[in-house]
């Protein structure tokens, strides 16, 4: 979370009646100047989170925002998912929130680039942007940056492996919640009390959202590495070639099953991003050594090596 009594100054762009985005506003080149040495951006990286986060829980962006070049600016997007709203929000309702936001900022600096940068679950958001369902219609972007994109199907599979209970609890989750969208009650929020895992989530979680993030081939299931290529040519091998994409994993993240080849992992999607056409970034992108899932608590160079991808990444769009 962000650190107390820390101020951030910026601003927050309203970009519908409800939704709002943080745009960073770094310190001036010269202290002495009240210019900031981003007065007049052109292109725009826009930050989505992941599950619970908000503008500034993720401490990155702020570094990020004072080290990339005077023409981008970087900006954190507020969807009605982000907090504690992902229980009970869709990815496809997120995907929908950016593109207007994406519209928001492409109106404003019309010759401008976007890139979307998403960590954690907010890579689904991405992806979903790019990929999914209406995908065609939703304003182009330059760039896609994912961070810490993980599986959270993997992630909970690796929570409850060591506790038998736990995992008896995850496969009724599971079934309950498979069940309730099967009759047309994914919108009802499951109970809580005596499930071990619902009881673990910080939010109230609809049927159809618990098995869209937990069950094999939920509409969350992205990044699982049990995919088959052929699952994943529906998904990566989509990417436009206009937006080149960028995927970046910690290798101290503890969300990555110790069995996977992280390396390997990455190098198979860029794969089958090129093979459908695509654009990717491998040069840039990797596996960060010594970066655990948010880098929030990582030493300064482990963080500096994360941004200085991105911007190295930006700087090649």
């Amino acid at each position: 979370m962000a650190q107390n009594g820390t101020f951030h100054p910026g601003t927050l762009h309203l970009y519908t009646p409800s939704l709002t985005a943080f745009e960073h506003r770094p310190p001036p080149l010269n202290p002495n100047c009240s210019v900031s040495s981003s007065s007049t951006p052109q292109n725009t990286i826009l930050f989505i989170g992941g599950l619970g986060d908000s503008p500034l829980t993720v401490r990155y962006p702020t570094l990020l925002s004072r080290t990339v070049p005077p023409h981008w600016t970087i900006a954190e997007v507020t969807l009605t998912s982000s907090a504690a709203g992902w229980g009970t929000s869709t990815l496809s309702r997120d995907a929908a929130e950016l593109g207007e936001c994406v519209a928001y900022f492409k109106k404003m600096r019309p010759s401008g680039k976007i890139v979307l940068m998403g960590h954690s679950t907010g890579c689904q958001d991405v992806m979903e942007y790019l990929v999914g369902l209406s995908s065609s219609s939703r304003p182009a972007i330059e760039g896609a940056i994912l961070q810490a994109a993980v599986s959270d199907r993997e992630g909970w599979d690796t929570i409850v492996s060591d506790d038998a209970s736990l995992k008896e609890s995850l496969e009724k989750t599971v079934a309950m919640a498979g069940a309730w969208v099967a009759r047309g009650d994914g919108d009802a929020i499951l109970p809580k009390k005596g499930n071990k895992v619902l009881e673990m989530f910080d939010s109230p979680c609809t049927a159809y959202r618990a098995h869209s993030l937990l069950a094999k081939g939920g509409d969350d299931d992205y990044f699982s590495t049990d995919l088959s290529d052929d699952t994943l040519k529906g998904t990566f091998g989509k990417i436009p070639a206009r937006t080149k994409a960028m995927f970046l994993w910690g290798s101290r993240d503890p969300y990555i099953p110790g069995h996977v080849d992280q390396e390997g992992t990455l190098k198979r999607w860029a794969r089958i991003v090129r093979e459908g056409g695509g654009n990717v970034d491998e040069a840039n992108g990797g596996v960060v050594r010594g970066a655990t899932h948010n880098l929030n608590d990582d030493a300064e160079d482990i963080v500096q090596d994360l941004v200085g991808r991105v911007v190295r990444f930006i700087k090649e769009l």
